[in-house]
Order: C-alpha cells, then structure tokens, then sequence
C-alpha cells in the first residue's frame, strides 16, 4: 500500500505546528479548525486545554519563531492564527482578523453571519479577491456577509457575501469556495491588499 503526504492539504499545517509547538503535540493546545488556500494564506482556530497556557502565542513562539518557521517551510504561505470560541458571534468575528468588527447578528435558521465593518476595514475583512473573507467562512463553517459603515450611499449595504460552506474536515472541505464581491466605491480598496507571493533562493556565486 502507498501512502501520499499533500503538502497542500490542511492537515500539513496542523503536524508542522505539531512538530514547532510541544503544547500541541501533547494536546495543552488543540486545532479546531484550518482553512488553507496553498502557497497564498492560511487561518487556523486554535484552543487551550489550559486557562494558564495562551494557545496564540504557543503557536506563534517568542519572537514568531515557531509561526515563522513553518512559513519558511511553506515558501512564504501566510498564516493567520486566531482564538478559537464555541461562541459563533467571537469566533466569526475573530476569523475574520486583522479586520476589526463592529457589530455581527447571526441568523441561525440561514446559519448565516452579517457584519459591519468601518468603512476603513472593508479591504481587510474581504480580503484581495476575497480571500479573507472566503477563508473565514470556510474556518467557521458560517455563511458571511460583509457591510460597511462608512458613506453615507453605501451604509447598510452588502459589498461582499459567501456562499455557504462546507465546514473542515467534511467530506466537501476540499472543494473550491464562491465568494461574491460586489463592486462599490468601497469594496474596491480590496484589490489593493496583496497576498503573499513563495520566496526564492538566490543562486549563489
């Protein structure tokens, strides 16, 4: 029987911080979930066992040793590493970093999130193309919508909105995501978040 190791599947991300981080190797520190979009950019959930252990900073390591040395490995795929909360109103809201949420209602019959961000955040919660948005629906398993605060012609209005998603690990995790960005005055800025490109080994003279 051959076995196949993907360095592309999630679950290589999950044994590399297995091998950086002793407080996930002995299960002080677990996953919960990862969304992972190879060679670009990843966002995994983490949960401490142990109130008195910070299970962002195990992963992350004095300095960012333990994170930087898994993006190295990774050839420069970036990694978010966020707190995992049973609360889906937190932990939606934490998946959706570096962008920072102002208010969220979840609709549990759509199982579905609106948010509202500060028009300034709109680029960062969606995410170039987006991305960040795309992968924190696909690490909470919620639909998200995404609305702005900012001018007056677009308050209150959608510019971004996922499909639903498969949650991780389910049968369907590994199929592609839909995200739809509608394009306003807004939503625009997120063509200018770029994402993170592999790193290339100068030949030596």
């Amino acid at each position: 029987m051959n076995l196949r190791l993907s360095r592309t599947h999630p679950k290589f991300i999950e044994k590399l911080f297995a091998i950086e981080a002793p407080e996930i190797e002995n299960g002080t520190v677990e996953i919960k979930s990862i969304a992972r979009e190879a060679g670009a950019r990843s966002k995994i959930a983490v949960h401490s066992n142990d109130e008195h252990i910070d299970p962002v900073g195990s992963c992350v390591g004095q300095k960012g040793t333990r994170v930087n040395t898994i993006t190295q490995e990774l050839l420069g795929e970036k990694i978010d590493i966020i707190p995992w909360s049973e609360d889906p109103r937190q932990f939606v809201s934490n998946s959706l970093s570096p962008a920072k949420v102002l208010s969220i209602e979840i609709d549990e019959k759509e199982h579905k999130a609106i948010i509202e961000v500060a028009n300034d955040q709109l680029s960062l919660a969606i995410g170039k193309g987006g991305q960040n948005v795309r992968l924190a629906a696909k690490l909470t398993g919620w639909r998200i919508d995404i609305k702005g605060d900012g001018l007056p012609a677009q308050a209150g209005k959608i510019v971004a909105s996922t499909d639903d998603l498969p949650a991780y690990g389910s049968a369907e995790g590994d199929q592609g995501e839909k995200v739809e960005v509608i394009e306003t005055e807004t939503s625009k800025e997120s063509k200018d978040v770029e994402t993170p490109t592999k790193k290339t080994k100068k030949n030596k003279k």
